[in-house]
């Protein structure tokens, strides 16, 4: 086999693998199979979830945009038993930022105790939610891995993020997605809380920019 042969080889399986590291990237958001958010999230489906009566959904539609689960939290606890709670969060919850989230918001996460949320916190810095599924999956099963998924995010970084990045951020539509791409390079966050201000309310702008950094 010549040489100009074998460089082709070469170069076409570059371009192969390439190709099939670029269709594995994951939205950093992760994938929900049904868990509500509180911030997006109408009464009527608000109403339908366990131990939740009108007076607590009117609470939470106008306290909103909650930024952490640890508010949503705290505003429940003073309605919702421990054990109502338990029931509640399953289906309705504010994902955590792997980077940054508190031990007791990881303890919030349906089904983690002490051991797991150790765990969450051992890998950080996470990069992508392909490394979350990666080290927690040293621990459970892939079908635990997706559950637990639903409940956190890694930050996009605005600059660099992929289309399917930025759709992962729940609420985000193809004209917002149209608006993050069009004032790129973001030079701080400044300047993402300024021009999607244009969009948007103050409120709305705090609740994306948690899924963002410049990083």
């Amino acid at each position: 086999m010549t040489r100009r042969i074998i460089l082709a080889y070469a170069t076409a399986f570059s371009l192969m693998l390439a190709i099939g590291v670029a269709n594995t990237v994951n939205a950093q958001v992760g994938k929900n199979q049904g868990v509500l958010n509180p911030n997006l999230a109408g009464e009527k489906e608000l109403l339908a979830l366990p131990h939740l009566n009108a007076k607590l959904v009117k609470n939470i539609l106008d306290k909103r945009p909650f930024l952490n689960m640890t508010a949503l939290d705290t505003l429940l606890r003073q309605s919702l038993s421990k054990e109502q709670l338990t029931e509640l969060y399953p289906k309705l919850f504010i994902s955590l930022n792997l980077n940054i989230a508190t031990r007791e918001e990881i303890l919030l996460v349906p089904g983690v105790g002490k051991r797991m949320a150790h765990e969450f916190e051992e890998y950080r810095p996470y990069r992508a939610m392909a490394q979350f599924r990666r080290e927690i999956g040293k621990y459970v099963d892939e079908k635990e891995v997706a559950r637990l998924e639903q409940f956190v995010f890694v930050p996009i970084n605005l600059n660099t993020a992929s289309d399917e990045d930025i759709l992962s951020i729940p609420g985000i539509d193809k004209r917002m997605l149209h608006e993050f791409k069009e004032y790129r390079p973001y030079k701080n966050i400044e300047q993402f809380r300024r021009e999607i201000g244009m969009y948007v309310d103050k409120k709305e702008v705090a609740r994306l920019e948690r899924y963002v950094t410049l990083e």
